[in-house]
């Protein structure tokens, strides 16, 4: 039977570590990198029986790279701290590696906003590739937004992953500004000229997209408050960046 390793990276996650392990224990090896956490994360990883590393955070994809290079499994999970796999995706999952059909596999994300599990909005089927050949997949260097690139055949599989971002609106409002600050980064890396008038186009398009375009109003009212945090975000990014520009417009 293939081995299968299961990698985390966290920072003050102890209100979601524990029940994140625990959806795991279905792996050989589960690997959580942490990046100066402050809150108990690393205690109850390690209680939890995973092999705990420090790293310091550069970026998403260069620190889940880093969690990469400690896995030891034939197969590698990518999972993040307010993720759990159910017990079917978990069958599942058993059942790929040991058929191995496939070197990677891309997984639907059911996931959860301020109580509600949306349908629409951008947010489901929202799949992302997490399971792959540890010799054949790794992680783009994204300071936000990594991806798993794969050498091979990508197939899917049926059961979601469960992920549980946003609990609480003032959740909503702390991402959207850290996301926010990633991402202007990124726009100022790449030279592109910023200026404001971007920033409020792009957030309108965001509400536009996430609302009607992708069917946000069958989400209800959550899916009206994902929208407006969308809009608010992508405004946010374009406005971080042309303040943080030297090619200001």
């Amino acid at each position: 039977m293939p081995r299968l390793s299961a990698i985390i990276i966290t920072r003050n996650e102890a209100a979601n570590i524990g029940d994140c392990l625990d959806s795991l224990a279905f792996c050989d090896e589960r690997i959580v990198v942490d990046s100066a956490s402050s809150d108990g994360t690393m205690m109850i990883a390690k209680e939890k029986g995973a092999r705990v590393a420090t790293h310091a955070f550069t970026g998403f994809g260069a620190q889940k790279n880093y969690a990469l290079s400690l896995a030891q499994g034939d197969w590698v999970l990518s999972v993040d701290a307010d993720e759990r796999v159910s017990a079917a995706l978990a069958q599942e999952i058993r059942a790929a590696i040991e058929k191995s059909e496939a070197d990677g596999y891309e997984l639907s994300r059911s996931s959860s906003f301020c109580g509600r599990m949306m349908r629409h909005s951008g947010w489901f089927p929202d799949r992302v590739l997490r399971l792959f050949r540890r010799e054949q997949g790794r992680f783009s260097e994204d300071v936000v937004h990594e991806r798993v690139i794969c050498d091979g055949k990508v197939a899917r599989l049926k059961e979601p992953i469960l992920h549980y971002p946003v609990a609480r609106l003032e959740d909503a409002i702390r991402r959207m500004d850290h996301y926010s600050t990633l991402g202007a980064q990124q726009l100022v890396a790449s030279g592109r000229r910023v200026s404001i008038m971007k920033g409020v186009a792009h957030g309108a398009f965001a509400f536009v997209r996430t609302y009607v375009l992708r069917f946000g109003f069958l989400d209800g009212a959550a899916g009206f408050l994902l929208a407006v945090a969308n809009a608010e975000g992508t405004y946010y990014r374009y406005v971080k960046a042309w303040l943080a520009s030297p090619h200001r417009e």
